[in-house]
């Protein structure tokens, strides 16, 4: 991101140490997958990112730090300063709040009184999973900088004077959220890697079909490669973008399916029919800002919960990440064939495309 940063003007410094790879498609249950992201993404960095970041406020005296919603060290490095902090949030609402179902598994909203006493039990059991690796060595970090403990890992991400939801209220579930908390719209940029790639549409006549799986490895080269067999057996034309984790010569494709390392999305969506995704945030997003139905095959991460709302929303269906080439196919055609899903997509897609285009998130941080 060097390069993207010093091109605006901005200063840019790097972290000085790392937390190491999180290879979070190899873990198997919600106790490894809380320690790890614990470990990688949230308490590992954070003695580091504090350091980091309490240079930098003494070098430049900010009046504000944003800084990521996972990344606590930054945090505890303003509220040590006596400084204000907002935190991004680059996708749905991720952070436990009435009436949003619990985040990870995909849950639709409770209804009646047996899903409350759901979201309860599963949202108080997500706490303390979490609580157990990193509430610790949260507060034992804040006390070396003298600052009073917090009660839950979340607890400090609600210490933020705005939580900046990059995402559209119209897409995520409604809920009670704090005060402190804005939807400010989703960020379309294409990546800098893929932003001015040429492209060139497959040939032949059918409708343009884009693929574009997650930008980071999730042991998803058989997906990817189901995918490309089923439009290979379809009346389509396919571009499959493998991304920077993936060689595109990995993929085998017939001749109506064009295998690229990246071609930028915000160009081939005005001329595709359907987007097929892992259903990251991103992806899923630009594709409702060009109006597209989504077929979702995801894989871990938030992508579930945005499956859950790309079919709650009648904008695209989800399938498994294992379905067969036969089963992709059939998603396909169904998502293509029924106008429905296209409608909805072009609804939803007006009031995201409306948020992506405002300046509510310069205005948040402004105030």
């Amino acid at each position: 991101m060097a390069d993207q940063v010093r091109r605006t003007g901005a200063v840019f410094l790097p972290w000085t140490a790392s937390a190491g790879e999180f290879r979070d498609w190899e873990l198997r249950t919600p106790t490894s997958l809380a320690r790890g992201m614990v470990d990688h993404m949230m308490v590992g960095p954070a003695p580091g990112q504090t350091d980091d970041t309490t240079a930098a406020i003494d070098a430049t005296q900010p009046d504000l730090v944003v800084t990521s919603g996972f990344a606590i060290g930054a945090m505890i490095a303003a509220e040590a300063r006596g400084l204000p902090f907002d935190i991004l949030i680059p996708n749905i609402y991720t952070l436990p709040a009435q009436g949003m179902p619990p985040i990870g598994a995909g849950m639709s909203p409770a209804r009646g009184p047996l899903g409350r006493l759901r979201d309860r039990i599963v949202t108080t059991a997500s706490t303390r999973l979490i609580d157990r690796y990193a509430l610790a060595r949260i507060n034992a970090l804040r006390a070396e900088h003298h600052l009073d403990p917090v009660p839950t890992t979340w607890s400090q991400m609600q210490h933020a004077s705005r939580q900046l939801v990059l995402t559209s209220a119209g897409f995520d579930f409604p809920a009670e959220l704090p005060e402190n908390a804005r939807y400010v719209g989703p960020i379309l940029d294409d990546p800098a890697w893929a932003a001015d790639e040429a492209w060139t549409p497959p040939a032949g006549e059918g409708p343009l079909v884009l693929v574009a799986m997650t930008s980071t490895f999730q042991n998803h080269v058989a997906c990817l490669q189901r995918i490309a067999d089923a439009l290979g057996s379809l009346p389509v034309r396919g571009l499959v973008t493998t991304g920077p984790a993936v060689d595109p010569d990995a993929i085998r494709a017939t001749a109506n399916v064009s295998v690229v390392a990246s071609a930028p999305h915000h160009e081939v969506m005005r001329h595709a029919g359907l987007v097929v995704t892992h259903g990251g945030h991103g992806t899923v997003i630009k594709a409702l800002a060009a109006g597209l139905p989504l077929v979702v095959l995801h894989h871990g991460r938030d992508q579930a919960d945005n499956a859950a709302r790309v079919t709650a929303r009648g904008v695209g269906v989800a399938v498994s990440r294992r379905a067969s080439a036969r089963r992709v196919a059939r998603a396909v055609t169904e998502v293509l064939g029924t106008g429905t899903y296209r409608q909805a997509a072009a609804r939803l897609g007006q009031a995201v495309a409306r948020d992506a285009a405002g300046n509510a998130l310069l205005v948040e941080l402004e105030r």
